[in-house]
Protein backbone atom coordinates (compact mmCIF):
# COMPACT_ATOMS: atom_id res chain seq x y z
CA UNK A 1 0.00 0.00 0.00
CA UNK A 2 1.22 3.46 -0.85
CA UNK A 3 2.00 5.03 2.52
CA UNK A 4 0.63 8.39 1.44
CA UNK A 5 -2.96 7.19 0.98
CA UNK A 6 -3.42 5.43 4.34
CA UNK A 7 -6.67 3.89 3.22
CA UNK A 8 -8.71 2.59 6.12
CA UNK A 9 -9.79 -0.54 4.27
CA UNK A 10 -8.00 -2.54 1.60
CA UNK A 11 -7.84 -1.28 -1.96
CA UNK A 12 -9.36 -3.80 -4.34
CA UNK A 13 -10.88 -2.71 -7.06
CA UNK A 14 -12.61 31.47 -10.29
CA UNK A 15 -14.36 33.47 -9.32
CA UNK A 16 -18.08 33.55 -9.91
CA UNK A 17 -19.02 34.85 -13.34
CA UNK A 18 -21.91 37.27 -13.42
CA UNK A 19 -23.89 35.65 -16.14
CA UNK A 20 -26.76 37.96 -16.85
CA UNK A 21 -28.49 36.60 -19.92
CA UNK A 22 -25.47 35.28 -21.79
CA UNK A 23 -22.88 32.59 -21.31
CA UNK A 24 -19.16 33.13 -21.71
CA UNK A 25 -17.54 30.52 -23.90
CA UNK A 26 -14.09 29.01 -23.64
CA UNK A 27 -13.15 30.89 -26.75
CA UNK A 28 -14.18 34.20 -25.25
CA UNK A 29 -17.44 34.56 -27.18
CA UNK A 30 -20.88 34.84 -25.63
CA UNK A 31 -23.61 32.29 -26.08
CA UNK A 32 -26.01 34.93 -27.38
CA UNK A 33 -29.68 34.38 -28.09
CA UNK A 34 -30.77 31.52 -30.32
CA UNK A 35 -31.98 33.95 -32.98
CA UNK A 36 -28.54 35.58 -33.11
CA UNK A 37 -26.50 32.39 -33.27
CA UNK A 38 -25.02 31.21 -36.55
CA UNK A 39 -26.67 28.37 -38.40
CA UNK A 40 -25.38 24.87 -37.65
CA UNK A 41 -24.23 25.80 -34.15
CA UNK A 42 -25.06 24.16 -30.82
CA UNK A 43 -24.23 25.60 -27.40
CA UNK A 44 -23.16 23.40 -24.50
CA UNK A 45 -23.20 24.96 -21.01
CA UNK A 46 -21.01 23.38 -18.33
CA UNK A 47 -19.81 24.12 -14.82
CA UNK A 48 -16.33 25.60 -15.22
CA UNK A 49 -13.60 23.70 -13.41
CA UNK A 50 -10.68 21.34 -14.00
CA UNK A 51 -13.00 18.80 -15.62
CA UNK A 52 -13.52 21.07 -18.62
CA UNK A 53 -10.45 19.64 -20.33
CA UNK A 54 -12.34 16.43 -21.10
CA UNK A 55 -15.49 18.30 -22.06
CA UNK A 56 -13.53 20.42 -24.52
CA UNK A 57 -11.90 17.28 -25.93
CA UNK A 58 -15.32 15.71 -26.56
CA UNK A 59 -16.52 18.91 -28.22
CA UNK A 60 -13.44 18.93 -30.44
CA UNK A 61 -13.97 15.27 -31.37
CA UNK A 62 -17.61 15.91 -32.22
CA UNK A 63 -16.74 18.94 -34.34
CA UNK A 64 -14.26 16.93 -36.41
CA UNK A 65 -17.06 15.13 -38.24
CA UNK A 66 -20.29 17.04 -37.55
CA UNK A 67 -21.69 19.70 -39.85
CA UNK A 68 -23.38 21.21 -36.79
CA UNK A 69 -20.60 22.59 -34.60
CA UNK A 70 -20.65 22.57 -30.80
CA UNK A 71 -19.55 25.60 -28.74
CA UNK A 72 -18.52 24.98 -25.13
CA UNK A 73 -19.68 27.71 -22.71
CA UNK A 74 -18.20 27.46 -19.20
CA UNK A 75 -19.73 29.06 -16.12
CA UNK A 76 -17.31 29.19 -13.16
CA UNK A 77 -18.74 29.42 -9.69
CA UNK A 78 -20.69 27.61 -7.04
CA UNK A 79 -24.03 29.06 -8.09
CA UNK A 80 -24.12 27.49 -11.55
CA UNK A 81 -27.68 26.25 -11.06
CA UNK A 82 -28.97 29.68 -10.08
CA UNK A 83 -27.40 31.30 -13.13
CA UNK A 84 -28.70 28.57 -15.41
CA UNK A 85 -32.21 29.36 -14.23
CA UNK A 86 -31.86 32.96 -15.41
CA UNK A 87 -31.56 31.84 -19.04
CA UNK A 88 -33.16 28.41 -19.30
CA UNK A 89 -36.50 29.81 -20.46
CA UNK A 90 -35.08 32.59 -22.65
CA UNK A 91 -33.64 32.81 -26.16
CA UNK A 92 -30.19 32.53 -24.57
CA UNK A 93 -30.81 29.00 -23.28
CA UNK A 94 -28.10 26.43 -24.08
CA UNK A 95 -28.99 23.49 -26.32
CA UNK A 96 -27.36 21.04 -23.89
CA UNK A 97 -26.42 21.72 -20.29
CA UNK A 98 -24.62 20.20 -17.32
CA UNK A 99 -26.68 19.31 -14.22
CA UNK A 100 -26.88 16.95 -11.26
CA UNK A 101 -30.08 15.12 -12.16
CA UNK A 102 -32.67 14.67 -9.42
CA UNK A 103 -34.05 17.85 -7.95
CA UNK A 104 -31.72 20.02 -10.00
CA UNK A 105 -33.86 19.53 -13.13
CA UNK A 106 -37.30 18.68 -11.71
CA UNK A 107 -38.61 22.21 -12.13
CA UNK A 108 -37.30 22.37 -15.69
CA UNK A 109 -39.16 19.15 -16.47
CA UNK A 110 -42.34 20.42 -14.82
CA UNK A 111 -42.11 23.61 -16.88
CA UNK A 112 -41.79 21.62 -20.09
CA UNK A 113 -38.33 23.01 -20.86
CA UNK A 114 -36.48 19.73 -21.38
CA UNK A 115 -36.53 17.22 -24.19
CA UNK A 116 -37.30 13.65 -23.08
CA UNK A 117 -34.52 11.42 -24.35
CA UNK A 118 -36.62 8.28 -24.82
CA UNK A 119 -36.66 8.64 -28.61
CA UNK A 120 -32.87 9.03 -28.62
CA UNK A 121 -32.59 5.87 -26.51
CA UNK A 122 -34.95 3.94 -28.77
CA UNK A 123 -32.67 4.79 -31.69
CA UNK A 124 -29.53 3.95 -29.68
CA UNK A 125 -30.19 1.79 -26.57
CA UNK A 126 -26.57 2.27 -25.48
CA UNK A 127 -27.49 5.78 -24.34
CA UNK A 128 -29.09 3.96 -21.41
CA UNK A 129 -27.63 0.45 -21.35
CA UNK A 130 -24.00 1.60 -21.36
CA UNK A 131 -24.41 3.17 -17.89
CA UNK A 132 -24.91 1.72 -14.43
CA UNK A 133 -28.70 1.58 -13.87
CA UNK A 134 -28.66 3.17 -10.39
CA UNK A 135 -26.80 6.18 -11.80
CA UNK A 136 -28.84 6.55 -14.97
CA UNK A 137 -32.08 6.52 -12.98
CA UNK A 138 -31.06 9.71 -11.13
CA UNK A 139 -32.13 11.71 -14.18
CA UNK A 140 -35.32 9.74 -14.85
CA UNK A 141 -38.39 11.76 -13.88
CA UNK A 142 -41.96 10.50 -14.25
CA UNK A 143 -40.60 7.46 -16.06
CA UNK A 144 -38.92 9.54 -18.76
CA UNK A 145 -35.17 9.95 -19.20
CA UNK A 146 -33.94 13.55 -19.17
CA UNK A 147 -30.20 13.11 -18.80
CA UNK A 148 -27.16 11.11 -19.90
CA UNK A 149 -24.24 10.71 -17.44
CA UNK A 150 -21.35 12.93 -18.57
CA UNK A 151 -18.58 12.98 -15.97
CA UNK A 152 -18.14 10.45 -13.23
CA UNK A 153 -19.46 9.40 -9.90
CA UNK A 154 -18.40 11.88 -7.22
CA UNK A 155 -18.33 10.49 -3.70
CA UNK A 156 -17.24 12.91 -1.00
CA UNK A 157 -14.09 11.77 0.80
CA UNK A 158 -11.79 13.05 3.52
CA UNK A 159 -8.63 14.18 1.74
CA UNK A 160 -5.39 14.90 3.58
CA UNK A 161 -1.91 16.30 3.24
CA UNK A 162 0.04 13.19 4.21
CA UNK A 163 3.23 15.16 4.93
CA UNK A 164 1.43 17.48 7.36
CA UNK A 165 -0.12 14.53 9.17
CA UNK A 166 3.20 12.71 9.41
CA UNK A 167 4.99 15.78 10.75
CA UNK A 168 2.30 16.15 13.41
CA UNK A 169 2.69 12.52 14.44
CA UNK A 170 -0.61 11.31 12.93
CA UNK A 171 0.15 7.98 11.31
CA UNK A 172 -3.22 7.35 9.64
CA UNK A 173 -6.45 9.22 8.88
CA UNK A 174 -9.21 9.02 11.49
CA UNK A 175 -11.49 6.00 11.28
CA UNK A 176 -13.89 7.24 13.97
CA UNK A 177 -15.37 10.59 14.97
CA UNK A 178 -13.46 10.53 18.26
CA UNK A 179 -10.20 10.02 16.37
CA UNK A 180 -11.06 13.00 14.17
CA UNK A 181 -11.52 15.19 17.24
CA UNK A 182 -8.16 13.97 18.57
CA UNK A 183 -6.47 14.81 15.26
CA UNK A 184 -7.97 18.30 15.38
CA UNK A 185 -6.26 18.94 18.72
CA UNK A 186 -2.96 17.51 17.47
CA UNK A 187 -2.94 19.68 14.34
CA UNK A 188 -3.91 22.79 16.27
CA UNK A 189 -0.99 22.20 18.62
CA UNK A 190 1.26 21.91 15.57
CA UNK A 191 0.12 25.31 14.35
CA UNK A 192 -1.87 23.97 11.42
CA UNK A 193 -5.53 24.59 10.56
CA UNK A 194 -6.91 21.09 11.07
CA UNK A 195 -9.47 21.15 8.26
CA UNK A 196 -9.60 23.40 5.19
CA UNK A 197 -13.13 24.60 4.48
CA UNK A 198 -14.39 26.78 1.64
CA UNK A 199 -17.19 28.13 3.79
CA UNK A 200 -17.80 31.15 1.58
CA UNK A 201 -19.17 28.77 -1.06
CA UNK A 202 -21.49 27.19 1.54
CA UNK A 203 -21.90 23.87 -0.28
CA UNK A 204 -18.58 22.52 1.09
CA UNK A 205 -19.96 23.10 4.60
CA UNK A 206 -23.06 21.16 3.63
CA UNK A 207 -20.91 18.05 3.11
CA UNK A 208 -20.24 17.89 6.84
CA UNK A 209 -23.96 17.89 7.58
CA UNK A 210 -24.65 15.21 4.99
CA UNK A 211 -22.18 12.78 6.49
CA UNK A 212 -22.74 13.45 10.17
CA UNK A 213 -26.51 13.14 9.79
CA UNK A 214 -26.04 9.93 7.83
CA UNK A 215 -23.61 8.41 10.33
CA UNK A 216 -25.81 9.29 13.32
CA UNK A 217 -29.30 8.65 11.95
CA UNK A 218 -28.77 6.60 8.80
CA UNK A 219 -30.11 7.64 5.37
CA UNK A 220 -33.71 7.26 6.52
CA UNK A 221 -33.83 10.64 8.26
CA UNK A 222 -32.96 12.69 5.20
CA UNK A 223 -35.14 10.59 2.93
CA UNK A 224 -38.08 11.10 5.28
CA UNK A 225 -37.48 14.86 5.22
CA UNK A 226 -37.24 14.82 1.43
CA UNK A 227 -40.55 12.92 1.31
CA UNK A 228 -42.21 15.67 3.35
CA UNK A 229 -41.89 14.57 6.99
CA UNK A 230 -40.32 17.73 8.43
CA UNK A 231 -40.66 16.46 12.01
CA UNK A 232 -37.47 14.41 11.61
CA UNK A 233 -35.40 17.59 11.76
CA UNK A 234 -36.31 17.97 15.45
CA UNK A 235 -35.69 14.31 16.30
CA UNK A 236 -33.19 13.14 18.90
CA UNK A 237 -30.84 11.95 16.14
CA UNK A 238 -30.99 15.31 14.38
CA UNK A 239 -30.10 17.18 17.55
CA UNK A 240 -27.29 14.73 18.26
CA UNK A 241 -25.81 15.32 14.80
CA UNK A 242 -26.06 19.09 15.23
CA UNK A 243 -24.39 18.84 18.62
CA UNK A 244 -21.47 16.94 17.12
CA UNK A 245 -21.05 19.51 14.37
CA UNK A 246 -21.14 22.33 16.92
CA UNK A 247 -18.47 20.54 18.97
CA UNK A 248 -16.25 20.25 15.89
CA UNK A 249 -16.58 23.92 15.02
CA UNK A 250 -16.05 25.03 18.62
CA UNK A 251 -12.93 22.88 18.79
CA UNK A 252 -11.39 25.12 16.12
CA UNK A 253 -11.36 22.42 13.47
CA UNK A 254 -11.83 24.91 10.64
CA UNK A 255 -9.89 27.85 12.01
CA UNK A 256 -11.49 31.27 12.36
CA UNK A 257 -11.82 32.61 8.79
CA UNK A 258 -13.44 29.69 6.96
CA UNK A 259 -16.37 31.90 5.98
CA UNK A 260 -14.04 33.99 3.81
CA UNK A 261 -12.38 31.04 2.06
CA UNK A 262 -13.69 29.50 -1.17
CA UNK A 263 -13.15 26.24 -2.95
CA UNK A 264 -14.27 27.70 -6.27
CA UNK A 265 -11.34 30.12 -6.50
CA UNK A 266 -8.83 27.53 -5.35
CA UNK A 267 -8.57 28.85 -1.79
CA UNK A 268 -9.31 25.77 0.29
CA UNK A 269 -7.41 23.33 -1.99
CA UNK A 270 -4.41 25.65 -1.73
CA UNK A 271 -4.57 25.50 2.06
CA UNK A 272 -4.30 21.73 1.88
CA UNK A 273 -1.59 21.61 -0.80
CA UNK A 274 0.55 24.28 0.87
CA UNK A 275 0.58 22.49 4.20
CA UNK A 276 -1.48 25.10 6.01
CA UNK A 277 -4.24 22.55 6.60
CA UNK A 278 -4.28 18.84 7.35
CA UNK A 279 -7.60 17.69 5.91
CA UNK A 280 -10.32 18.74 3.48
CA UNK A 281 -13.71 17.07 3.06
CA UNK A 282 -14.44 17.30 -0.64
CA UNK A 283 -15.88 15.47 -3.63
CA UNK A 284 -13.66 13.16 -5.62
CA UNK A 285 -12.96 16.06 -8.01
CA UNK A 286 -10.43 17.24 -5.42
CA UNK A 287 -7.90 15.00 -7.17
CA UNK A 288 -8.46 16.65 -10.56
CA UNK A 289 -8.35 20.08 -8.89
CA UNK A 290 -5.02 19.36 -7.21
CA UNK A 291 -3.64 17.64 -10.30
CA UNK A 292 -4.46 20.72 -12.35
CA UNK A 293 -2.76 23.14 -9.94
CA UNK A 294 0.04 20.99 -8.47
CA UNK A 295 0.56 17.61 -10.17
CA UNK A 296 3.43 16.65 -7.87
CA UNK A 297 1.31 17.20 -4.77
CA UNK A 298 -1.55 15.18 -6.28
CA UNK A 299 0.75 12.31 -7.17
CA UNK A 300 3.02 12.17 -4.14
CA UNK A 301 1.35 13.80 -1.14
CA UNK A 302 -2.44 13.87 -1.47
CA UNK A 303 -4.08 11.20 0.68
CA UNK A 304 -7.69 10.15 1.08
CA UNK A 305 -9.98 8.05 3.25
CA UNK A 306 -13.63 7.42 4.01
CA UNK A 307 -15.59 9.71 6.31
CA UNK A 308 -15.13 8.54 9.91
CA UNK A 309 -17.60 6.18 11.53
CA UNK A 310 -19.73 7.33 14.45
CA UNK A 311 -19.72 4.75 17.21
CA UNK A 312 -23.27 3.83 18.15
CA UNK A 313 -24.68 5.60 15.09
CA UNK A 314 -27.37 4.06 12.89
CA UNK A 315 -25.63 4.83 9.59
CA UNK A 316 -23.39 2.24 7.95
CA UNK A 317 -19.75 3.49 7.93
CA UNK A 318 -19.56 2.58 4.24
CA UNK A 319 -22.45 4.85 3.24
CA UNK A 320 -21.47 7.58 0.80
CA UNK A 321 -22.65 11.11 0.20
CA UNK A 322 -22.02 13.22 -2.88
CA UNK A 323 -23.21 13.17 -6.47
CA UNK A 324 -23.97 9.91 -8.27
CA UNK A 325 -22.85 11.65 -11.48
CA UNK A 326 -23.41 14.79 -13.52
CA UNK A 327 -25.68 14.72 -16.54
CA UNK A 328 -26.25 16.38 -19.88
CA UNK A 329 -29.86 17.38 -20.55
CA UNK A 330 -31.23 18.75 -23.81
CA UNK A 331 -33.40 21.85 -24.12
CA UNK A 332 -36.71 21.17 -25.85
CA UNK A 333 -36.19 24.10 -28.23
CA UNK A 334 -32.81 23.01 -29.57
CA UNK A 335 -32.68 23.53 -33.31
CA UNK A 336 -30.61 20.40 -33.86
CA UNK A 337 -31.88 17.47 -31.77
CA UNK A 338 -30.30 14.88 -34.07
CA UNK A 339 -26.88 16.48 -33.61
CA UNK A 340 -27.44 16.64 -29.85
CA UNK A 341 -28.17 12.91 -29.85
CA UNK A 342 -24.95 12.20 -31.74
CA UNK A 343 -22.95 14.25 -29.25
CA UNK A 344 -24.45 12.37 -26.27
CA UNK A 345 -23.17 9.08 -27.74
CA UNK A 346 -19.63 10.24 -26.99
CA UNK A 347 -20.42 9.95 -23.27
CA UNK A 348 -20.09 6.16 -23.41
CA UNK A 349 -17.15 6.06 -25.82
CA UNK A 350 -13.86 4.47 -24.83
CA UNK A 351 -12.10 7.78 -25.44
CA UNK A 352 -14.42 9.55 -22.98
CA UNK A 353 -13.81 6.94 -20.26
CA UNK A 354 -10.06 7.01 -20.78
CA UNK A 355 -9.86 10.79 -20.59
CA UNK A 356 -12.03 10.97 -17.47
CA UNK A 357 -9.99 8.41 -15.53
CA UNK A 358 -6.84 10.24 -16.64
CA UNK A 359 -7.89 13.28 -14.57
CA UNK A 360 -9.02 11.23 -11.57
CA UNK A 361 -12.73 10.94 -12.39
CA UNK A 362 -14.64 7.67 -12.30
CA UNK A 363 -17.17 7.32 -15.14
CA UNK A 364 -20.22 5.16 -14.53
CA UNK A 365 -20.23 3.28 -17.81
CA UNK A 366 -20.55 -0.48 -17.54
CA UNK A 367 -17.03 -0.94 -18.95
CA UNK A 368 -15.24 1.55 -16.68
CA UNK A 369 -13.43 -1.07 -14.61
CA UNK A 370 -11.36 -2.27 -17.57
CA UNK A 371 -9.82 1.21 -17.92
CA UNK A 372 -8.87 1.83 -14.29
CA UNK A 373 -5.26 0.80 -14.84
CA UNK A 374 -4.97 3.70 -17.29
CA UNK A 375 -5.99 6.27 -14.68
CA UNK A 376 -3.67 9.06 -13.60
CA UNK A 377 -3.53 7.25 -10.25
CA UNK A 378 -4.84 3.67 -10.64
CA UNK A 379 -4.84 3.15 -6.88
CA UNK A 380 -7.08 6.19 -6.40
CA UNK A 381 -9.39 5.13 -9.23
CA UNK A 382 -9.75 1.61 -7.86
CA UNK A 383 -10.33 2.95 -4.36
CA UNK A 384 -13.18 5.11 -5.61
CA UNK A 385 -14.60 2.21 -7.60
CA UNK A 386 -14.64 0.04 -4.47
CA UNK A 387 -16.28 2.77 -2.40
CA UNK A 388 -19.11 3.16 -4.89
CA UNK A 389 -19.50 -0.54 -5.56
CA UNK A 390 -19.63 -1.45 -1.85
CA UNK A 391 -21.68 1.47 -0.51
CA UNK A 392 -24.98 0.32 1.02
CA UNK A 393 -26.36 3.80 0.33
CA UNK A 394 -25.19 6.72 -1.83
CA UNK A 395 -26.93 9.90 -0.71
CA UNK A 396 -27.29 12.63 -3.30
CA UNK A 397 -26.11 16.03 -2.06
CA UNK A 398 -28.87 17.79 -0.14
CA UNK A 399 -28.94 20.81 -2.44
CA UNK A 400 -29.29 18.54 -5.46
CA UNK A 401 -31.87 16.20 -3.96
CA UNK A 402 -34.19 19.14 -3.23
CA UNK A 403 -35.51 21.39 -6.03
CA UNK A 404 -33.34 24.45 -6.80
CA UNK A 405 -35.53 26.88 -4.89
CA UNK A 406 -34.52 25.11 -1.66
CA UNK A 407 -30.81 25.75 -2.20
CA UNK A 408 -30.65 29.22 -0.64
CA UNK A 409 -32.49 28.04 2.49
CA UNK A 410 -30.25 24.99 2.91
CA UNK A 411 -27.00 26.85 2.27
CA UNK A 412 -27.96 29.75 4.52
CA UNK A 413 -28.95 27.46 7.38
CA UNK A 414 -25.77 25.40 7.28
CA UNK A 415 -23.59 28.50 6.93
CA UNK A 416 -25.27 30.36 9.77
CA UNK A 417 -25.11 27.34 12.03
CA UNK A 418 -21.37 26.91 11.48
CA UNK A 419 -20.73 30.60 12.06
CA UNK A 420 -22.83 30.63 15.23
CA UNK A 421 -25.50 32.98 13.91
CA UNK A 422 -28.20 30.41 14.64
CA UNK A 423 -28.39 27.52 17.11
CA UNK A 424 -29.86 24.03 16.76
CA UNK A 425 -33.42 25.35 16.98
CA UNK A 426 -32.71 27.93 14.29
CA UNK A 427 -31.33 25.29 11.95
CA UNK A 428 -34.25 22.95 12.59
CA UNK A 429 -36.76 25.73 11.95
CA UNK A 430 -35.07 26.64 8.67
CA UNK A 431 -35.03 23.04 7.40
CA UNK A 432 -38.63 22.49 8.40
CA UNK A 433 -39.55 25.39 6.14
CA UNK A 434 -38.40 23.57 3.01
Amino acid sequence: MNNRTWISRGVAGGSVLLLGLTLTGCGGGGGGSASERPENELHLAVYGDAGNTVEQAMVDKFNETSEVKMVLDTIPGADYQTKLQTIIDTDSAPDIFFNWGGGSITNFVDAGLLLPLDDFIEEDPQLKEAFLPAVFETAVIDDKAYGVPMRGTQPVMLFNNSEVLAQAGIDSPPETWDELLEDVEILKAAGVTPIALGGADQWPTQMWFQYVFDRVAGPELFQAALDGDTSVWESEESREALGMLRELVDAGAFGTNFDSVKFTDGGSPALLASGRAGFELMGSWEYATQQDSDPVFAEEVLGYSEFPAVEGGKGDPDNLAGNTNNFYSVHKDTRYPEAAAEFLKLMYSDEFVQQQVAIGNLPTTTNTEQFLDQAADPEYAKYQFDLVQDAPNFQLSWDQAYPPEATVTIHTAISQFFSGQIDEDGFIQAMQGL
